[in-house]
């Protein structure tokens, strides 16, 4: 992976493909490895851009609080190092709400949006304090703590739990603490959808155990530019468990 300093913090990033920009944000506690199965099939029609978030995989991470906000100025200067101006912005899951913010941020630097098993919903009450739980648990207990039952609810195929209890044991503790700090604090992105104009795509699984698919749903009526894939059996981890549907859907942003 390539390596440059933005906002102070080392950020990992691989670059391929040609074609219209495309940034992959991956989710958490993850990193860019989840993107692997389905850059292939997107490289003949996007230049893909896919970072290590800031505290994941080989990037940099700090001990001071931040935003998701935050997180997506650190694309915003990924995007200005590579001399790039307008990209289509495509999350996952956490990705997916620093995509939000992305677009709040930087409303004219945005070509398309993608939403892949995620929301523009804040955490409800139980959920924020949920999370606080859990910061206390793995800033005690390290990473580990989270690692083998949050794989389980990634996804329900068990040939992939494995990979993914690899990746998220390999994480820093100090990233997935500032993460979980910034995705409890996150604020409801509802109303932005209906400001974009760009298109965006939608993509769930109706078998997510994380974020229900109703959540999916409900944003198909918010904004006419916006276009909604539901796949069928399909857990926490689109990209992986249905890469050619995965890319398909990605493909309608070219």
């Amino acid at each position: 992976m390539e390596k440059v300093i933005l906002n102070n913090i080392p950020i990992a990033y691989t670059r391929s493909g040609q074609g219209k920009p495309l940034v992959l944000l991956h989710g958490y506690p993850l990193d860019h490895r989840i993107w692997l199965q389905v850059a292939p099939l997107l490289e003949p029609d996007f230049n893909l851009i896919l970072p290590d978030l800031r505290g994941f995989g080989q990037s940099g991470t700090v001990e001071f609080t931040y935003s998701l906000a935050d997180m997506a100025s650190d694309v915003a200067e990924l995007l200005d190092c590579l001399n790039i101006d307008k990209a289509v912005i495509v999350g996952h899951s956490m990705g997916g709400y620093i995509s939000l913010a992305f677009a709040r941020s930087f409303p004219n630097r945005l070509l398309g949006l993608g939403l892949v098993a995620s929301q523009a919903l804040p955490d409800t009450p139980e959920g924020k304090e949920a999370r606080y739980l859990t910061v206390n648990q793995v800033a005690e207990q390290g990473v580990e703590a989270i690692a083998r039952t949050m794989s389980d609810k990634l996804t329900p195929d068990p040939n992939l739990r494995d990979f993914l209890y690899k990746i998220i044991a390999e994480q820093q503790t100090s990233g997935v603490v500032g993460a979980l700090k910034a995705l409890a604090e996150r604020p409801d992105q509802t109303s932005l959808l209906g400001t974009i104009t760009t298109p965006i795509v939608v993509l769930h699984g109706d078998a997510d155990a994380l974020i229900p698919v109703q959540r999916a749903i409900g944003m198909e009526n918010v904004t006419p530019f916006l276009s909604l894939t539901i796949l069928s059996g399909v857990g926490h981890m689109p990209m992986m468990e249905k890469p050619e549907e995965t890319a398909e859907a990605l493909r309608l942003l070219k």
